[in-house]
């Protein structure tokens, strides 16, 4: 069932572009920061142009002492910004680090259910249901990860009890690798497997569990909030007293110095608000419907496999 179910096309929401393209990846729009930032980029550069027509008008009139307000040495500003560059920078790389270790467990997951569906075709004649539950876990395990403790879409590859019991757990996957614990007892006390390879097989399937735990991990341990707090405030600071800063020297294109900042800024921060969690829906989040068409894919076509005669060399 596994391999009628990789055959079906999913359409994917992760970005796939060619990294040579420059000037294609520099002008798209789609999966860029200027999705979620660009209303806040406009509203600070109209506030710009407002406060620049007010130092205008200002100087204009004569009687209002505009250097109060602006002119102001950017010495402040400069530290303030190299601080906040700093800030920024750091949390892009938590960001980062964070999407890096989700693809590597999700890398751990694929290359244990091969192993683990190898070793059961190779050594029992039951190797299909094996290579099923195996398929039903990781479409369970990626629901779960985006929110969704149903078991929808494991219709093809679980029995209907199973389904159900793993629905009244909290944790669906978790019942489903305690059935592929069960599934090899059972070939074990037929005689099918032995210790040494019941051990092989365990050993395959706690890197299984240890992986979804990393993931879990990820999902629910969100950078502290007083972090993430403080680098919206200092960026807010920042981006409210710099058209006092640079109108002076400027002046009518300092609202174009402010768009270009806040761009830079509030465009980093996204980048790492949405590279935070990697198990989203956002088309810059892991591609986890491909990983669970491959795992089907693959351990469905091993499972078939065993019934087709292996090719002998000819003398």
């Amino acid at each position: 069932m596994a391999a009628d179910f990789a055959t079906t096309s999913v359409d994917s929401s992760m970005i796939e572009y060619d990294r040579k393209k420059w000037f294609r990846s520099v002008f798209s729009y789609r999966g860029t920061a200027l999705r979620r930032a660009g209303g806040r980029v406009l509203a600070f550069t109209v506030y710009a142009i407002v406060v620049q027509a007010a130092y205008e008008v200002g100087t204009q009139i004569g009687g209002l002492n505009v250097s109060w307000f602006f002119g102001l040495k950017s010495s402040g500003w400069v530290v303030l910004g190299t601080l906040l560059g700093f800030l920024i920078v750091f949390r892009m790389n938590a960001s980062n680090a964070r999407y890096w270790e989700g693809r590597s467990a999700w890398g751990q997951i694929i290359n244990s259910s091969r192993n683990l569906v190898r070793v059961g075709v190779a050594h029992t004649h039951d190797g299909a249901a094996l290579a099923d539950l195996v398929a039903g876990y990781v479409i369970s395990l990626r629901r779960s990860l985006q929110g969704n403790l149903d078991m929808d879409e494991t219709e093809v590859f679980l029995p209907e009890e199973l389904r159900q019991q793993a629905a009244r757990f909290g944790n669906p996957p978790t019942a489903v690798a305690f059935a592929m614990s069960a599934w090899i007892e059972r070939q074990y006390r037929s005689g099918q497997l032995g210790a040494q390879l019941v051990r092989q097989m365990e050993e395959q399937l706690s890197k299984l569990v240890d992986s979804q735990g990393a993931c879990e991990k990820i999902l629910k341990t969100p950078l502290p909030f007083v972090y993430v707090v403080m680098i919206k405030q200092l960026i807010l600071v920042y981006l409210i007293t710099l058209p006092f800063v640079v109108g002076d020297e400027c002046g009518w294109w300092s609202p174009v110095v402010m768009a270009i900042v806040a761009l830079g800024l509030f465009g980093m921060e996204e980048a790492s608000v949405e590279t935070e969690d990697p198990f989203g829906t956002d088309e810059n989040c892991l591609d986890m419907v491909t990983y669970t068409i491959t795992i089907a894919r693959d351990t469905g076509q091993t499972a078939s496999a065993k019934a087709q005669p292996v090719p002998q060399p000819t003398p």
